[in-house]
C-alpha cells in the first residue's frame, strides 16, 4: 500500500541562500530528532559546474514507545542517506534521501527540488515529495503507515519553519515582490 506526502513552498529569498540555509538545517534545536549529519561524498563537475553531496543523518527513533514492543522496531537511532545536486548556473537543486534503517520492512523515499520561482526570479520554489510503505509487520503495516504518514507531514511543516528561521537569521527579511 503505502502512503504519500507533497508539500509545495515559495521562499523569499534567491536560491543560492536557500541551498545555504537547506545544508546547514540540521542539527538544530527547533528539531531534536535530528542527532548530527556528515557530509560523506562530495565533489563538483568542473564542466558543469554541478556540486553533488552524499549525506547520512542519524535521527532519534520516534516510533511510539508502544509499537517498540515489535522487536524490530526497538532502534535507538534510525539513519537516513541524502545525495543532492545542485546546479548554480541553472539555479536549482535536485535531492533524494532514503531510509537505511529497516530496509526489509520499511521504504521511505523522499525527492525534493528547489528551483527559482516563475513568480520572482529572486524567489525559491520548494517541492517535496515523500512516500512511505511497509512490509512485513502484518496488521501492523496499516498502523504504522498512518503515523509514518502523519510524521512526515509534521516533519516536513518543521523543516519549512525551520529554513524560514534560518533564512530570516541569516539573510534579513524576506524579499517582497
Amino acid at each position: 500500500m503505502g502512503v504519500t506526502v507533497d508539500v509545495h513552498e515559495v521562499f523569499k529569498y534567491p536560491i543560492e541562500q536557500v541551498v545555504a540555509s537547506f545544508l546547514r538545517k540540521y542539527p538544530n534545536p527547533m528539531d531534536k530528532n535530528v542527532i548530527c549529519v556528515k557530509i560523506v561524498e562530495e565533489k563538483k563537475d568542473v564542466s558543469t559546474g554541478i556540486i553533488y553531496r552524499k549525506r547520512i543523518a542519524v535521527c532519534q527513533n520516534v516510533v511510539p514507545e508502544i509499537l517498540r514492543k515489535v522487536n524490530i522496531l526497538k532502534v535507538p537511532n534510525v539513519q537516513l542517506e541524502e545525495e543532492s545536486w545542485f546546479n548554480p548556473q541553472e539555479r536549482n537543486m535536485a535531492i533524494r534521501s532514503h531510509c537505511l534503517t529497516w530496509t526489509q520492512y520499511a521504504s521511505m523515499k523522499e525527492e525534493s527540488v528547489f528551483r527559482e520561482s516563475i513568480e520572482n526570479p529572486n524567489w525559491t520554489e520548494s517541492i517535496q515529495k515523500g512516500r512511505i510503505s511497509i512490509t512485513g509487520a502484518g496488521f501492523l503495516n496499516c498502523v504504522l503507515e498512518t503515523f509514518a504518514s502523519t510524521f512526515l507531514r509534521q516533519g516536513a511543516q518543521k523543516g519549512i519553519r525551520i529554513m524560514e528561521m534560518l533564512l530570516k537569521e541569516q539573510c534579513g527579511a524576506p524579499l517582497a515582490e
